[in-house]
């Protein structure tokens, strides 16, 4: 546990000398509350907790791009070789990983609750106790599949092309940029095996319905079975060495990661109710802005 622990505090002492590391980390997430509380909410105080659950979902998912890109760079330049000397190993230092990230990624979140409350004059706060375990455990998952992606790409640029294009399907899909009731019924039909839509739609309930823990139960479930499972492949595919390839049968390994969601996607798909949350969550804030407007 020390050994973590060093690790921990070495890694985010990098990270803090890191200009892009804090823009991506900090910057940006605030750039998309002004974006989507101040453009895209137009002024509806309603929508603001609603926007605000998304932009802590992207918050939240930044840790997959960041980790990855991080421990294939460090691996490329040598830095992991150095570490290698040290009594930590393998699971040490990918746990280090995910605890700096979690540290680097929680004052973010709260400087994105302050601006909501104080510039766009949101009302209330949600289940704040739910708010935080689905940050805590959407984080920690979310990390762990970027550990998987930094496991089995050899280099940066094959990082980059895997990066966006998970990066592009949950940014478009989930219903961090685009509300899921708006979407097509074939693309809700893919959206449901996607760990990122769990991440919104649990965000948005618990921000919008105060949703506690037990409702949520099976989202939380799946984020948990989710990072155990990327974190222990990722520690069996990790490399310290650049000159060390991953072995072929590595991206399918890689695949069991997701086996969590596609459970619980074929569930939802039977028996599920996330898609009439979905529109109860955006009627909430489209309703009460249309009668603002018959009342002028």
């Amino acid at each position: 546990m020390s050994h973590t622990w060093a690790l921990t505090v070495s890694r985010m002492r990098l990270a803090m000398r890191n200009r892009a590391f804090l823009f991506f980390s900090l910057i940006m997430p605030i750039a998309f509350l002004f974006i989507y509380a101040g453009i895209f909410g137009g002024g509806n105080r309603q929508a603001v907790p609603y926007l605000l659950a998304e932009v802590l979902a992207l918050t939240v998912m930044g840790s997959f791009w960041g980790l990855s890109v991080q421990l294939v760079t460090f691996r490329e330049q040598g830095i992991l070789r150095r570490f290698r000397i040290t009594p930590a190993g393998a699971s040490a230092m990918l746990a280090s990983s995910l605890i700096s990230n979690y540290f680097m990624t929680l004052p973010t979140i709260v400087i994105e609750f302050f601006l909501a409350r104080w510039v766009f004059h949101m009302s209330g706060l949600g289940n704040l106790t739910s708010v935080f375990v689905l940050v805590t455990l959407g984080t920690i998952s979310f990390a762990s599949l970027g550990l998987i992606v930094a496991s089995v790409t050899n280099t940066m640029q094959e990082t980059q092309i895997i990066n966006q294009i998970i990066w592009f399907v949950f940014l478009f899909i989930s219903g961090a940029t685009i509300p899921f009731p708006i979407l097509p019924n074939i693309v809700q039909a893919v959206a449901v095996y996607l760990p990122a839509t769990y991440l919104v739609s649990g965000l948005q309930r618990a921000m919008i319905d105060n949703t506690g823990l037990a409702s949520l139960g099976s989202y939380l479930a799946s984020l948990i079975g989710c990072a155990l499972i990327a974190f222990l492949i990722s520690a069996q595919l990790f490399r310290w060495d650049p000159e060390a390839k991953a072995p072929r049968r590595a991206k399918l390994w890689a695949l069991f990661a997701i086996i969590p969601f596609l459970l619980l996607g074929a569930w939802e798909t039977a028996n599920g109710s996330l898609r009439s949350h979905a529109m109860k969550d955006l009627q909430s804030i489209t309703q009460p802005a249309s009668l603002e407007r018959l009342t002028r």
